[in-house]
């Protein structure tokens, strides 16, 4: 099995030419945040989590159907002969594909992606628009409102934070957390 990566500025290459939506390119910047962060903290390597977290939607923008999205990002990959681990913890980030998350990269993409679009949410509803003014309780409560950011999956969030065995609002605080610093970036 070849292990060849993409390096960081290869992986934001080919995002960029693949995506052009602002808002698409904001999360998947987000949510390759909240992968350094985590690989950090479970002592994993930090520059291919960060990788897996710009890359994971890099097809939605041209393929977004459940049909096509990821299927296509995977054979991309694929042709451009890049690790099996790349492409399957990519394929395993939505559970329509039925690729099995086995691992902690694969759990943790997961679990980070569907919170990082909710936390962004919940900054751009508060008055300064900014994630500081955002705190784990405020989430909880947007949570149980189900006509806020409608198409955030909140069983997803939930089943995130289970497979990585963190408590729910743990997971929320950590990753609002890693998200702070680069608040001016992401726009939030």
């Amino acid at each position: 099995m070849d292990d060849k990566w993409p390096t960081l500025e290869e992986a934001k290459e080919l995002l960029n030419q693949e995506t052009k939506n602002p808002r698409l390119l904001i999360h998947s910047r987000a949510v390759s945040i909240l992968m350094k962060a985590y690989a950090k903290k479970f002592g994993e390597g930090e520059e291919k989590w960060e990788i897996v977290g710009l890359l994971h939607d890099f097809d939605y923008e041209k393929n977004p159907t459940k049909e096509t999205h990821i299927w296509k990002g995977m054979e991309i990959l694929r042709q451009k002969g890049y690790s099996e681990e790349l492409v399957l913890a990519i394929g395993s980030h939505s559970d329509s594909t039925g690729i099995p998350r086995d691992n902690l990269m694969k759990k943790t993409l997961y679990a980070v992606d569907e919170l990082s679009g909710f936390l962004i949410a919940c900054a751009l509803i508060k008055p300064s628009k900014k994630l500081k003014d955002v705190d784990v309780s405020s989430v909880i409560k947007r949570m149980k409102d189900k006509a806020f950011a409608r198409a955030v999956s909140r069983e997803e969030i939930k089943k995130g934070a289970e497979e990585l065995n963190i408590p729910l609002e743990e997971h929320i605080d950590f990753c609002i957390k890693a998200l702070l610093p680069f608040s001016e970036e992401l726009g939030i």
